[in-house]
């Protein structure tokens, strides 16, 4: 037997009842024009006959589709996937619909999937923009249309959209200031990318910390790179072939520092006892990990709390809205690593 197809509409449940497609549309959302009685014979046979709401349709009177889009670099990453989880419990609580996308850190599928939220006429979208984005034109054009955006995390920030970032140099600043506390004077990094908001401030924050201790870096112990696990294997990599390994090392994310982590098991560096280890956020991975890094952590709750309430203000704005940035604090939370000790190799 060949497969229909057939939508049951509106039609067919007020033909089932012999009442008005306006009774029954009624009747589906609650009104008050229509007696509890009738209401519930209505939704019975909605329900018997199998009928799916026509999101679209739904929402053309209120000119709203009552959903946000959600674009993140990477899913896998534990930061990205601990806001999306509670971006979702935000949307929930507010009846609202999340459309979600993950870039790949790729700035072509990142313009398609933005083309794709315009085109679904969705009420806002929140992003995280992809390591490498060169996404101009259309940021622009949905900064033109008013449409309401608000970065989270990786922000381009002279598009003045409203964002809500992590406080990355301070972080970074705590971070390598605590290295300092512990003895260490050869302090490197594996940073990212200049170009972006995180790659450029935590990098700023490890400057600050060394200048302001007076500590001299050597070029060798900095190597920029993306965000990711191969990032900080590639990075690592790099610097061990230059034969002059630093103290420390801060990387730029906790990918960052798992691909480093795999990197030096290979060529045979012990961490922390040969070369010890910082980087900037946390992960669940982090307990399974022999040892646990030390980093600068915070709240992904309240971030996507902050995140959401900030997309919300816009879309319910009846005037132009301005935009406005909230940074989110951090904390340096020690583990196994970041402890000062006698080391074996003077690479």
């Amino acid at each position: 037997m060949l497969r229909t197809n057939k939508q049951i509409t509106l039609n067919d449940i007020a033909t089932r009842l012999n009442v008005s497609k306006v009774t029954v549309s009624k009747a589906l959302r609650d009104h008050p024009d229509i007696s509890e009685k009738r209401t519930k014979e209505i939704k019975a046979a909605a329900s018997e006959l199998g009928y799916i709401p026509n999101f679209a349709a739904r929402n053309l009177s209120s000119k709203k589709t009552r959903t946000i889009g959600v674009v993140v670099p990477a899913i896998a990453n534990s930061f990205f996937a601990n806001f999306i989880e509670s971006i979702y419990d935000c949307a929930f609580e507010n009846n609202y619909d999340i459309i979600l996308a993950v870039s790949q850190e790729n700035s072509q599928k990142e313009l398609k999937q933005l083309e794709t939220m315009l085109s679904m006429r969705v009420d806002g979208i929140i992003i995280s923009v992809a390591e490498l984005s060169e996404n101009k034109e259309i940021l622009k054009r949905i900064k033109k249309s008013e449409i309401p955006l608000v970065f989270f995390d990786r922000s381009v920030e002279y598009l003045k959209f409203s964002s809500v970032i992590l406080a990355n140099q301070t972080g970074a600043f705590s971070a390598i200031e605590k290295a300092i506390e512990k003895g260490y004077r050869k302090i490197g990094h594996i940073a990212g990318w200049q170009n972006s908001n995180i790659g450029r401030d935590r990098f700023l924050g490890y400057k600050e910390a060394l200048q302001k201790h007076k500590i001299t870096s050597n070029k060798d112990w900095v190597v920029f790179s993306g965000f990711g696990k191969k990032d900080g294997y590639n990075s690592f990599k790099e610097m061990y072939k230059k034969n002059n390994l630093p103290e420390i090392l801060f990387a730029v994310t906790f990918p960052v520092a798992l691909g480093i982590l795999e990197a030096a098991k290979e060529v045979g560096v012990k961490i922390p006892s040969d070369l010890d280890l910082i980087c900037f956020g946390d992960s669940e991975l982090n307990e399974y990990l022999k040892p646990k890094i030390s980093c600068v952590t915070h709240d992904t709750s309240d971030f996507a709390k902050q995140t959401f309430k900030l997309i919300m203000k816009q879309i319910e704005s009846k005037e132009q809205f301005i935009d406005e940035h909230v940074e989110i604090e951090t904390k340096m939370l020690m583990n196994e690593t970041c402890i000062k000790k006698q080391f074996k190799i003077s690479h």
